[in-house]
């Protein structure tokens, strides 16, 4: 097959004879040229439990896809829908640590103002869904590069693992955070001397270790002559109906930026109410109805709790519930933390792609792996809207700078 027949067959609004003929080579390639696994492409394209298995038998040429089912994998989109800004159009350049599958990047995407330089991300399944969604493959482990080696840039952005600080003392500063991943944002901080930066992390940190955790982090921050600014956000406030409260942790180098104190957090966005039901898709596969064994699990589980006066263990919610819990990343275990009554039925996990929409993320976003590592990726993933509303109040400081 000719090397540009890959492409036509992309692109196609229909499928031709020949096309369905050589059904078997395409869906190959395709498969290939997507970097995934058959269990990855069947989750994506939305195929049932039997998947995997069909795109292998369709692939080996035991059985033929229908012509629907061809072009439904033929039109799944190979050109990320999140492209990196031109860096000579780009106003301010970014890199993107900790990166996960990129949701603060979006956010800071969306402003339509900001290049990407670098990113790093250690997990394989993150790295794919990232680099399908931005068209490049992070870097790997942070700890194993250079900082000296990183491109200069205006703002650093990272979700850090929050490991735990139990050992730091309160007067060491900087040397207080080695051996943990905030150790590896602080010294690429005093390499590279960025305009601004954005940490996010669970709103434990503030309490952590009785509160020893943060008071260390803000103290390295400051001696990294960094004004420091933080506040707890929930998802909630910002057009989504998830109660996800985290911290943010915005600096401003003092010597660069003056006018840090202008910095404000956005305020709550007065959107029309949204409900749960305004992210669960209309017809949703059995598979993600959980089993009578899970649900008589998490209802005897329950009732041991509330007899021993702990909390509930499962949640349950309606189409009309105004917001759910925080999704975590274990959600895929056993989705017990948000539940989706179902009427004359066990209760249902949400979707990929309602726990996608959940944490903000657009419609056309790629979800290129299984379901578990999807529900582990949106579990440990930023809330976009969050970050976009932060990102826009921090490019108002910073655009102060270009008067100077």
């Amino acid at each position: 097959m000719p090397a540009d027949a890959d492409a036509a067959a992309t692109s196609a609004i229909t499928v031709t004879p020949e096309q369905l003929v050589q059904a078997a080579e395409l869906i190959a390639r395709k498969r290939e040229r997507l970097h995934m696994t058959h269990k990855e492409m069947a989750a994506a394209l939305g195929i049932p439990k039997v998947g995997e298995r069909t795109l292998k038998r369709w692939e080996s040429g035991e059985e033929k896809p229908t012509v629907a089912q061809l072009q439904q994998i033929l039109s799944f989109s190979e050109i990320p829908p999140f492209p990196n800004l031109p860096l000579e159009r780009s106003e301010y350049r970014m890199i993107d640590l900790f990166a996960g599958i990129g949701g603060t990047r979006l956010g800071f995407w969306q402003t339509g103002r900001v290049g990407v330089v670098f990113s790093s991300e250690i997990n394989k399944f993150a790295a794919k869904t990232y680099a399908a969604n931005y068209g490049e493959y992070p870097l790997g482990d942070i700890t194993l590069i250079d900082e000296n080696t990183i491109p200069d840039h205006d703002i650093l952005v990272g979700g850090f693992p929050c490991q735990a600080f139990s050992q730091a003392g309160l007067k060491k500063g900087f040397a207080d955070t080695r051996g943990t991943l905030f150790f590896d944002i602080a010294r690429i901080l005093k390499a590279k001397r960025p305009k601004a930066f954005l940490l996010e992390n669970v709103r434990n940190l503030l309490t952590h270790d009785r509160g020893k955790t943060f008071k260390v982090i803000y103290q390295t921050l400051d001696e990294l002559g960094y004004e420091v600014h933080y506040q707890v956000l929930s998802a909630k406030d910002f057009g989504v109906p998830q109660n996800r409260a985290r911290i943010y942790i915005v600096g401003f180098a003092r010597e660069q930026v003056p006018f840090s104190s202008c910095f404000a957090f956005p305020q709550p966005q007065s959107t029309p109410e949204l409900k749960v039901g305004d992210i669960l898709e209309p017809e949703v596969d059995d598979k993600y109805t959980i089993s009578d064994e899970l649900w008589a699990g998490h209802q005897r589980r329950r009732k041991d709790n509330e007899e021993a006066g702990k909390g509930f263990g499962y949640s349950l919610f309606t189409a009309d519930s105004l917001y759910t819990n925080t999704i975590s990343a274990r959600y895929y275990k056993d989705g017990s933390e948000i539940l989706i009554a179902q009427e004359g039925k066990n209760p249902r996990k949400l979707t990929p792609r309602e726990a996608a929409r959940l944490q903000g993320f657009p419609e056309e976003y790629i979800i290129p792996v299984s379901d578990t590592q999807a529900y582990r990726q949106f579990g440990n993933s930023v809330c976009v809207p969050v970050i976009h509303a932060i990102a826009k109040q921090m490019l108002k400081v910073l655009d102060k700078t270009k008067y100077l």
